[in-house]
């Protein structure tokens, strides 16, 4: 074996262990370092139009843009945090107490219910008061139990949380301020040619943008709607209900569903007609049609993937790395469609017949 050839795969095995080594280094704060790099993506056209204005004060524009941030998403986030712990903790107890029954309330509905309906579900077991009862009180103790435990856990974990978010705008501010001189440092490290580097990189950027900011916005717009109607309509805990509906968002056409769809058939049931048509209503034309016009113009347009790999890859990512997966599937996804395409062959342009 030459020795130039030793050099290089040496070379590569020290780059790749000191690679492996940095990045277990990192594990800890990885989702601060992850919201760092994605807030800083998604800030840094304003940074970039401050920075033209004061091209020679470039910490007072990173500054600036990082004050920004602070005011427009992070406080915002964690006041709807704050609000989301207490009312959690209100429903828990109210749970526990015994003055809240999801299988009373489930009773009412069977109640409520014409007979031949009653007597089709009873061929499938599912008008049995007492178990049912106590399965659905089991499933709510055990969900507000899972909120209350993670209230619990970030109350107990308060200087963790601190570290993160003090290391996460650490970190933007720096990715502001030097992020296009290190991206720059970086293409000029991969060993790609400069066409392929310019697609990958504009790919990453695109994806995380338009996945970011599609399905914030839609998320954000149908828990703050169904929050709202909840808050109409005099049903405790809206913003609890309304995060659930943001959360459950990501699914998409059914998602915010599976919360306000459940309440309009208990109002119907309990002979609440108008909330019940209020909130049906609201809930087909309004959350609804949030999810069909906003998701696939943000998303989809931006990152030109068919709408089933958008979703498939969505709930793929949220599923192995939690609820950052929502960014990090699609941008994988993203990046395996772009990588094919540069192996694939150049496609002849689509020529059109003139008349003569």
């Amino acid at each position: 074996m030459n020795t130039p050839t030793l050099q290089s795969r040496t070379l590569l095995l020290l780059l790749i262990a000191v690679t492996l080594a940095f990045l277990a280094i990192l594990w800890p704060f990885h989702g601060a370092v992850f919201w760092g790099i994605v807030l800083a993506i998604l800030f840094a056209p304003l940074h970039r139009r401050l920075l033209r204005k004061m091209p020679r004060r470039r910490n007072l524009a990173a500054l600036t843009t990082l004050v920004v941030c602070l005011v427009i998403v992070i406080l915002p986030t964690t006041l709807i945090g704050i609000s989301l712990v207490q009312e959690a903790g209100l429903v828990y107890e109210r749970l526990r107490s015994g003055q809240m029954s999801f299988g009373a309330y489930f009773q009412q509905v069977i109640s409520a219910l014409p007979a031949w309906v009653v007597s089709l579900l009873d061929r499938f077991n599912l008008t049995s008061a007492a178990e049912l009862e106590a399965r659905l009180s089991s499933v709510g103790v055990q969900a507000s139990q899972v909120l209350a435990t993670k209230a619990l856990d970030l109350g107990q974990n308060t200087l963790q949380f601190v570290v993160s978010f003090g290391i996460m705008l650490y970190l933007l501010f720096f990715l502001l301020r030097d992020g296009a001189e290190l991206g720059t440092r970086i293409r000029e490290a991969v060993p790609l040619d400069d066409g392929h580097k310019r697609q990958l990189s504009s790919k990453f950027t695109t994806v995380i943008r338009a996945t970011v900011k599609g399905n914030i916005v839609v998320a954000a717009s149908q828990g703050a709607l169904g929050g709202l109607i909840f808050w109409i309509l005099g049903i405790q805990g809206p913003v609890l209900w309304g995060v659930l509906m943001a959360f459950l968002s990501l699914l998409p056409a059914v998602g915010a569903g599976l919360i306000w769809g459940p309440v309009a058939i208990y109002f119907f049931a309990t002979g609440a007609l108008w909330q019940g048509a209020v909130l049906a209503a609201f809930g087909v034309f309004v959350i609804g049609l949030v999810d069909n016009v906003l998701r696939p113009v943000l998303v989809g347009k931006d990152t030109k993937m068919p709408d089933y790999i958008v979703l498939i890859s969505t709930l793929g990512g949220m599923a192995l790395f939690g609820l950052t997966g929502f960014v990090i599937g699609p941008v994988i996804a993203a990046l395996f469609i772009a990588t094919w395409d540069l192996f694939a062959p150049p496609r002849p342009p689509v020529q059109t017949s003139t008349p003569k």
